[in-house]
């Protein structure tokens, strides 16, 4: 159980991590996103979606997660806030969690309206968020343990490609139809899946097992960004 200093804690980290996102741009950069998609669903003609919305709904999650857990790591350097808070009593888990909360909402609003544009409401909402927020967490996390080796965006930029474009293999794979067990392998295959359940039906042993693979993954990710918060506290540590 969290202890209340806990719990304090990270409702002030996740009230400065969503006045930071506000700040910079976050929440409108996703409102020009959701209306270019609202442009594209009028003007697209009837056809059945569904076998390529898991796909385009991760590939969209990159930005509001991945990229964006970046850009604000960077932006608490930059500002200095991000070594002050190194002294400060908030613990790793704390930190993360708080982020992990804040673009999580942001994800699943953002895409959830995204499915509803171009499909309707004829899918499960809870498989769906389900899915949503497994692959939000675990891109977040790989967005942190990616940008936590760089001081800033010029010498974050190139890597930040290559981390993206392996983050999204699973892609590749699904667009071309290609469905094997292996696949599981890599952490945002199984939300793939039970966004495609949420859309077209699937086995609840299926959904289950995904389930299972997603919370492993997050554990492993998890333990990845704790280690990778230790190291950026050392430098940071060192560089004052």
């Amino acid at each position: 159980m969290l202890s209340t200093d806990a719990i304090r804690r990270m409702r002030s980290s996740l009230l400065w991590d969503v006045r930071l996102q506000l700040r910079n741009g976050f929440y409108t950069a996703t409102a020009v996103v959701l209306g270019v998609w609202a442009v594209i669903a009028v003007w697209l003609p009837p056809v059945d979606l569904r076998w390529l919305l898991p796909a385009l709904v991760s590939g969209n999650l990159v930005i509001n997660t991945f990229f964006f857990m970046a850009a604000l790591v960077l932006l608490e350097n930059e500002e200095g806030s991000l070594q002050a808070r190194t002294v400060t009593p908030l613990r790793r888990g704390e930190y993360l969690a708080a982020k992990l909360i804040s673009l999580g909402a942001l994800a699943l609003a953002e895409n959830l309206l995204i499915v509803v544009l171009l499909h309707g409401t004829g899918f499960s909402l809870l498989a769906m968020a389900t899915a949503i927020l497994l692959a939000s967490v675990h891109y977040t996390l790989i967005g942190f343990i990616a940008v936590a080796r760089y001081d800033s965006l010029n010498t974050f930029l190139m890597p930040s490609i290559l981390y993206s474009a392996a983050a999204q293999i699973p892609l590749i794979a699904w667009l071309l139809q290609w469905r094997h067990p292996l696949l599981y392998l890599h952490p945002l295959h199984a939300p793939l899946v039970i966004s495609d359940i949420a859309l077209r039906g699937g086995a609840l042993f299926t959904v289950a097992f995904a389930v299972v693979i997603s919370v492993a993954w997050t554990a492993v990710l998890l333990a990845g960004a704790q280690i990778a918060f230790v190291r950026l506290n050392m430098r940071l540590t060192v560089a004052a």
